[in-house]
């Protein structure tokens, strides 16, 4: 049998989407550029995808830029507001971003904008009057993630999107990486000016996503060349990418609230199977308020990466907590939200997908329960 927990990872694309993919390289291989027929059925079928994610989102399809993923949707619109507002060089972000958004904002420090990053609690999540005092006069950009990859907090989007609804001058950017068909939101509702998506994150393929730009008119392009994604993101489109991620998300957005309340189920039945099997753990998720599909555990006088190891002999695959690059020990968001170095160490990510079973939860909790006695005997035997 096997166990697949690790969908803040990647997730496996669904069948329709592999199907999809092969449509756009055998059928409809046309350029969507090109004067022919061939070509102008791809357009407009790329059309319809970018209005459909366009409803999920309750945005116009025009505001929806096709990318190759988070990373770049989130150096563009950093970059991108930056390049912009050079007279306005003063960001804020917090200490618990993707890297994607950290090191790229580090880059406009070491140019001598100014940074300020916010602090998270126990739980994860930033507070909004420290918000408030860190905003000056030059602040340009707000950049705030919606949930958490290692921990699965949920950032107060909406009212951040409030608060800053009285400074005109001031962009807000949404990493939705995680939030994306795990939270059912509408953009406007949160008054963002940015967003970005991975579509390997829903069950698309790898290298595809999409920016939520709400003004089109003040966004910078970082490369330059034709007209495709509204001269926004030129170059020739990822058909097979755009195929797939549209029937992805068609797919997942069917009945999302069900798919989403399915996630969260599976999660509580994951940590309650925890809590009453294993002993000495620490879930430095929180349950009540964390997103559906992310339960992170410590287990301790246990290497995570060892417990890890162990797993992945039996085909069930989870992260360690120590997965992102941080000069700290360890993973910055734990110690972010100060857990001790036996914690972090001990760390474990579990991620789930609307197409998690109990029965592999089952699995992977029936093998944790050996392996974490047996590396604690090893563990407790050296000291």
């Amino acid at each position: 049998m096997e166990a697949y927990l690790d969908n803040s990872a990647t997730t496996k694309p669904y069948p329709e989407v592999v199907d999809e993919i092969v449509k756009s390289l055998t059928t409809d291989f046309g350029n969507p550029s090109s004067a022919h027929k061939l070509g102008f059925n791809v357009e407009k079928k790329i059309k319809s995808i970018r209005q459909s994610i366009a409803r999920t989102l309750g945005a116009n399809d025009k505001e929806i830029i096709f990318t190759s993923g988070g990373t770049e949707s989130n150096n563009s619109i950093i970059r991108s507001v930056a390049s912009q507002n050079t007279n306005r060089n003063h960001i804020i972000t917090t200490i618990i971003e993707h890297p994607s958004v950290l090191r790229t904002i580090e880059e406009y420090e070491k140019q001598g904008y100014e940074v300020s990053y916010l602090k998270v609690g126990s739980d994860g999540k930033i507070d909004l009057d420290e918000l408030k005092s860190l905003i000056t006069d030059k602040t340009t950009l707000v950049s705030v993630m919606y949930v958490n990859n290692e921990i699965g907090c949920v950032e107060p989007i909406k009212e951040i999107g409030e608060l800053l609804s009285s400074y005109p001058d001031i962009y807000f950017h949404v990493d939705a990486v995680q939030a994306y068909g795990k939270i059912n939101f509408k953009v406007k509702d949160l008054k963002v000016d940015f967003l970005s998506v991975s579509g390997h994150k829903i069950h698309g393929p790898k290298g595809t996503g999409f920016m939520y730009i709400k003004d089109t008119s003040k966004f910078t392009p970082i490369i330059t060349g034709g007209g495709q994604e509204f001269a926004i993101r030129p170059g020739t489109e990822n058909v097979p990418g755009i195929y797939g991620l549209g029937k992805a998300v068609d797919i997942l957005f069917n009945n999302i609230d069900k798919k989403i309340a399915n996630m969260k189920e599976n999660r509580d039945y994951l940590y309650k199977k925890l809590m009453d099997n294993v002993s000495d753990i620490k879930v430095n998720s929180d349950i009540k308020n964390g997103v559906c599909h992310v339960l992170n555990v410590s287990f301790m006088d246990v290497k995570g990466e060892v417990l890890l190891h162990y797993l992945a002999d039996d085909n069930i695959y989870v992260s360690t907590g120590s997965a992102c690059s941080s000069k700290k020990k360890g993973s910055h968001v734990l110690n972010a939200i100060g857990l001790s170095s036996n914690e972090i160490d001990g760390a474990v990510r579990f991620s789930l997908s609307d197409l998690t079973t109990k029965e592999e939860i089952d699995y992977a909790v029936e093998k944790i329960c050996g392996y974490v006695d047996t590396i604690r005997i090893f563990s407790r035997r050296k000291r």
